[in-house]
């Protein structure tokens, strides 16, 4: 078939090409690499510690009822007490260094084995969600060593012998152990939640499909230009006069653009899958169904470029220009949600925040097959737009 043959002629001329296969392979897989390092080393390469920062600050030297208080906070996965001068741990606060401070009092020790009740002091900012949390996880440590206190305090009355008081005391702050760790977990685990990086363990999972959806957009510079050449060697206007009709000519030559892009952006999948552990193949239907529209975007446009530049230099200037804005405002480079406003809003109406979307829903969310419909419909509705405009130029230049 003739519309084969074209097809076939156009990936000829681009496979002959060495700095084509240079531009469509080797730099998206060397700019996946680095840009997966820099998202690594935005996250400083180290997890970040989820615990709450709590300055403890003591007037005098610790009593042993103090030191059991310090050394349980120490243990939990919720809190980290750091020893501090006052002014200096106010400072601190103050710079958002600390999300509290506890005062422990100099009686604190004297006052629990008399059987009095010890005031500590906890210094937050209890409009905050974070002050709030310091004043419910403390509560319950301090509301323990009190129960512990009372029992010890209960033991010599009962026994009449003071020196029970200290066994007594230690035996019921570890009986507490078990139930203290059990009050912590929840907050644990809603901070651990907040720390955890946007992608996932794996930096690639942002850098992999953002760098595949950047080189498909890209890849509208080598596509086009075999249009341009053609209509410079007017091979485009032999095309025409033949029998060779002119959609013919339109299917022939966005099958091999189609062809182009899909072999690229099927080597990064597979590039990401086996080196770089992106588990596109986790929902392989669904990546197969994004790849494919975003082949039939790009290839669409690649079509519509080639048709209306008129140069080598406009190729590039038509091509760099929507290289730029979808990948910069589509969420190619960065989370899209972490812009906000005018640039999110802008940004979700590109075909290409659409693929990244269709492609972190398998990678980042976890989703499954339904959620590819929508980003698959936007960008199938995007290729046949460009597609018609596309079939408008080529027949204004049939005139």
């Amino acid at each position: 078939m003739r519309i084969l043959d074209l097809t076939f002629k156009d990936l000829l001329q681009i496979f002959r090409d060495k700095r084509s296969l240079l531009f469509l392979v080797a730099m998206p897989v060397a700019f996946t690499l680095f840009m997966g390092f820099a998202y690594r080393s935005g996250e400083n390469g180290e997890p970040q510690d989820p615990r709450m920062s709590l300055a403890w600050v003591e007037d005098a030297p610790g009593s042993a009822l103090s030191q059991m208080l310090y050394a349980r906070l120490e243990e939990s996965d919720t809190l980290k007490p750091v020893y501090m001068e006052k002014d200096a741990a106010l400072e601190s606060l103050e710079r958002g260094e600390v999300d509290g401070v506890l005062v422990i009092p100099s009686e604190f020790g004297e006052q629990a084995q008399a059987g009095e009740v010890p005031q500590v002091t906890l210094i937050a900012d209890t409009t905050s969600t974070k002050g709030q949390s310091l004043y419910q996880l403390l509560r319950v440590p301090v509301s323990q060593l009190m129960s512990a206190v009372e029992i010890g305090q209960l033991s010599v009355e009962i026994l009449g012998n003071p020196a029970e008081f200290a066994p007594a005391l230690e035996l019921a702050w570890e009986k507490w152990d078990v139930n203290n760790a059990r009050s912590l977990v929840r907050m644990e685990q809603a901070v651990a939640q907040e720390s955890e990086s946007w992608f996932g363990d794996n930096p690639y999972n942002q850098a992999s499909p953002g760098i595949l959806v950047q080189f498909a957009i890209m890849g509208l510079m080598t596509s086009a230009q075999i249009l341009v050449q053609e209509r410079k060697s007017r091979t485009l206007q032999r095309l025409m006069t033949i029998a060779m009709k002119p959609w013919e000519i339109v299917v022939g030559h966005i099958l091999g653009m189609f062809v182009i892009v899909f072999l690229q952006i099927a080597m990064l999948v597979i590039f990401g899958q086996l080196v770089l552990g992106v588990n596109y193949l986790r929902e392989p239907v669904s990546t197969l169904l994004v790849l494919v529209a975003l082949g039939l975007w790009v290839s669409s446009m690649s079509l519509l470029i080639g048709l209306l530049a008129k140069g080598d230099d406009q190729v590039i200037f038509y091509s760099m220009v929507p290289m730029l804005v979808f990948s910069g405002l589509g969420g190619a480079w960065f989370q899209l949600e972490t812009t906000g406003g005018i640039i999110t809003t802008i940004g979700r109406m590109l075909p290409s925040s659409w693929a990244m979307t269709g492609l972190q829903n398998i990678l980042i969310r976890g989703l499954g097959l339904s959620s590819a419909w929508q980003p698959v419909g936007i960008l199938t509705a995007y290729a046949l737009g460009f597609f018609v405009l596309a079939v408008w130029r080529f027949r204004k230049m049939e005139m």
